[in-house]
């Protein structure tokens, strides 16, 4: 009977996924380097494109994409089977243990086997429907999550790797990239992360981590270099406030730097 549960759970995860056309992981080894902006952002963008999106935020302990969707404290659908993700805007259906859980704050104290349920019950139980794509933001590491989800799923378009500047960041970007080649999942390529600051009394440029890390990084790997991406306090804040910064700023240098890394990304885009 167990079995029978399990596999059907495995058949359920196999339909759903084959609706997908593209499924994009956006991981780092390290926290703090604003990945999960990068991920909002990007999932954004390709639904203000006109792509059917989706957002799966697999992060359990440390959830940040329903307050950055602006879907915190929103409640799912459910015909007691199925959920259906929220839509965080016109062609953007996503879903994280943020909007699940009605106390935002409450931590989730959870050792790996009932992680690895939600994840599964994230991919099988929720209505994502036809997607073109499916944006994945993956919690810091190589832990359980984004190894479960790359085992999960197969046939993974490709990951992107955010880092910053920092030697420490790069060591980990490192290992990440070593994790996705050990796992096999195409590394589509090394996105640094907030770069430069432009002073706002001088507009002097000031560098918060070194720069020309990814680059070296990218180069030494083997792997796609997919821009530098300056830092903007309001990026910060629109996250805050769940609004798009990448989709309300395109011409600015960090929207700009976004849609560039994207566009090289949806070049490995199935059709």
């Amino acid at each position: 009977m167990h079995k029978v549960h399990i596999d059907h759970r495995e058949s359920m995860i196999k339909e759903n996924m084959g609706r997908i056309k593209n499924k994009i992981l956006v991981m780092s080894n390290k926290g703090g380097v604003g990945k999960s902006t990068v991920a909002v952002n990007f999932a954004a963008l390709l639904a203000a494109q006109g792509y059917k999106t989706g957002l799966l935020d697999i992060d359990i302990h440390g959830p940040s994409v329903a307050r950055m969707t602006g879907a915190e404290g929103k409640a799912h659908a459910s015909d007691g089977q199925l959920i259906e993700p929220l839509e965080a805007a016109p062609g953007l259906k996503m879903i994280s243990m943020g909007s699940i859980m009605k106390e935002g704050d409450t931590p989730l104290i959870w050792r790996g086997p009932l992680k690895l349920g939600v994840l599964k019950q994230f991919l099988s139980d929720v209505k994502w429907g036809d997607l073109d794509v499916l944006v994945i933001d993956a919690p810091p590491g190589t832990g359980d999550e984004p190894l479960t989800i790359c085992q999960l799923i197969p046939e993974m378009t490709g990951a992107v790797v955010v880092t910053t500047g920092q030697a420490v960041a790069l060591l980990d970007s490192r290992k990440a990239v070593g994790f996705l080649k050990t796992v096999g999942i195409p590394v589509l390529g090394i996105l640094e992360n907030m770069t430069a600051f432009q002073c706002p009394h001088c507009a002097k440029e000031i560098n918060l981590f070194k720069t020309g890390g990814g680059a070296r990084a990218a180069g030494e790997l083997g792997v796609p270099l997919l821009g530098s991406v300056p830092f903007d306090p309001a990026m910060v804040d629109a996250g805050d406030e769940g609004r798009f910064y990448a989709v309300e700023n395109p011409d600015s240098p960090p929207g700009a730097a976004l849609g560039a890394a994207l566009r090289a990304v949806q070049e490995g885009f199935k059709k």
